[in-house]
């Protein structure tokens, strides 16, 4: 794959001179299995997937307004952290535009499924998100890579550990430093509606929901098992593949995100059906494909394992063309 580099001990990332890989077996799998077109298209179903989520979460933070920090913190980890990362992972799919045919309509979703998330992030997310999919690996312009910063401060155990911990909070604010975007109208809409969902919270109930909210978030997103997607994805534990997925039990409360090799492979699908493109074509996904069982190995993996750390990822320069 035209790699250089000195392996996962180095202190740099893996350079690849080559293009990503999904563009070209996205070409040979279709010629291979046309019928793959008919997977493609929204998911009629996202809207009904999303709303009873969000009605739960914002129920549960409302009704712990009375509970004690033990109780709230106990709650967030083991019941919130899966909703708000349900939902994150909701805006994820909306970004690609698979709950409706027009984006306008996927946008207004997202904020909305963004609402117990506690944070504005959907309409960015979805600008920076496009880009890691165009441009997978290109330095500086993929911001699901860390940063220089980051690789220098998670060398050790410990803090590996912290990075993990933090990494919702890397993975939220390296573009805004590293790849900075002039915010929209979108933005706008996004940031009114999450901030006045929020002064409501606290005007009706007090700051413990949307503490609640906000821990969920943190919480789901950090040392946590549905957390273990954001290493699994794309940290290269084998430098000759990419990108990797996850056959696991928690496919079934992330929207499928862990069938990833699928999802960069064909980003039209959604995950409802990411399974079904797995059965197709299962020649593409399985053999010396390495995929993994478990977020949570993925993670205890990358905390103790001296050879790998934040550098461990494939980038590449920005091609002319």
């Amino acid at each position: 794959m035209g790699f250089q580099g000195e392996g996962a001990d180095a202190t740099d990332f893996f350079w690849s001179y080559t293009d990503e890989p999904h563009a070209s077996r996205r070409r040979e799998i279709l010629s291979r299995y046309p019928q793959i077109r008919q997977l493609f298209g929204p998911d009629p179903f996202t809207f009904l997937k999303i709303f009873p989520v969000v009605l739960l979460q914002l129920s549960t933070a409302i009704l712990l307004g009375e509970g004690s920090c033990l109780e709230i913190v106990a709650v967030a980890y083991f019941f919130g952290s899966f909703l708000s990362h349900n939902l994150f992972l909701a805006i994820h799919e909306l970004s690609h535009n698979l709950a409706f045919s027009t984006p306008s309509h996927n946008k207004l979703l997202g904020i909305l499924a963004n609402l117990p998330i506690g944070i504005p992030m959907s309409v960015t997310f979805q600008k920076y998100h496009l880009e890691h999919h165009r441009f997978q690996g290109v330095d500086g312009v993929d911001m699901d890579i860390p940063s220089s910063a980051e690789t220098r401060f998670a060398n050790t155990c410990l803090s590996k550990a912290v990075w993990v911990a933090f990494q919702l909070f890397f993975y939220a604010f390296r573009p805004l430093f590293l790849n900075p975007k002039p915010p929209g109208l979108w933005e706008a809409a996004n940031f009114a509606v999450q901030f006045a969902a929020d002064a409501a919270l606290v005007c009706f109930w007090g700051w413990t929901p949307l503490a609640y909210l906000i821990l969920s978030t943190f919480l789901g997103g950090g040392m946590h098992p549905v957390a273990g997607h954001f290493i699994s994805e794309h940290y290269a534990f084998s430098p000759e593949q990419e990108t990797y997925s996850y056959y696991g039990p928690m496919n079934a409360v992330t929207w499928n995100v862990g069938y990833h090799n699928e999802h960069h492979d064909f980003p039209r699908i959604p995950g409802s059906r990411l399974r079904r493109l797995r059965e197709i074509a299962p020649e593409f996904y399985g053999g010396g494909m390495r995929s993994y069982g478990s977020w949570s190995q993925v993670i205890y993996t990358y905390i103790t394992d001296p050879a790998i750390g934040p550098f461990t990822r494939i980038k590449r320069k920005l091609p002319n063309k």
